[in-house]
């Protein structure tokens, strides 16, 4: 099975989620496109919160150097992102891949992270609370159900019940779990929220 992790915005908690979905899985990961702190990365931060010795961690498609979006930071490359480039991972196992930013991220003229994804994927969205964020979330969820596909939401965050509430009516998608609040993310904290995920995402 294949597992995408996408965002409604930057900086929402995709990275922690992903952490989660592959610990409770004991899942491969996999983030195609890698913008900045390479030295630093998703990849280094997943490898650094699992615990289990079955996850293999996939090179990037692209890794740039600029903590940009995709297309801005690979022009600064000098390159530019293709799609047919960005190859999936040969793996027996499921596998967790992570996008960058929100969906209507560009990676070059004409594509986005949302032309990653495929209709045999789960997509998986991490909403955080914030002002704007129902709107946020919703466009997201609406844009996705043009594909298809099979849409779960964890949320991000302390719970806020009627923000919860109204988009999981309006949208049909399948609640996974939350992500509280918490004083540090690390093998310890991942590993107790992949158990609490772990039934929610096999039955999903």
């Amino acid at each position: 099975m294949k597992f995408f992790v996408t965002g409604i915005s930057t900086e929402v908690g995709k990275t922690v989620a992903s952490a989660i979905v592959v610990e409770a899985l004991a899942a491969d990961y996999w983030k195609p496109i890698q913008a900045g702190d390479l030295d630093r990365s998703d990849s280094h931060k997943i490898e650094a919160l699992i615990s289990n010795d079955r996850t293999v961690i996939h090179p990037n498609s692209y890794a740039l150097k600029t903590p940009m979006s995709p297309h801005a930071a690979a022009d600064i490359d000098g390159i530019s992102i293709q799609l047919d480039k960005i190859v999936l991972p040969t793996t027996k196992n499921d596998l967790v891949i992570e996008g960058a930013g929100g969906l209507m991220v560009p990676l070059n003229d004409t594509d986005t992270i949302y032309d990653l994804i495929q209709p045999d994927y789960k997509v998986i969205v991490v909403s955080r609370h914030y002002l704007g964020s129902i709107n946020h979330t919703l466009l997201t969820i609406e844009k996705l159900q043009q594909k298809g596909v099979v849409i779960g939401i964890i949320f991000s965050g302390n719970e806020h019940p009627t923000t919860e509430e109204i988009i999981l009516k309006k949208t049909g998608a399948v609640f996974l779990g939350r992500i509280n609040e918490e004083k540090k993310f690390n093998k310890e904290v991942v590993k107790k929220y992949a158990a609490a995920f772990h039934e929610a995402l096999l039955s999903f």
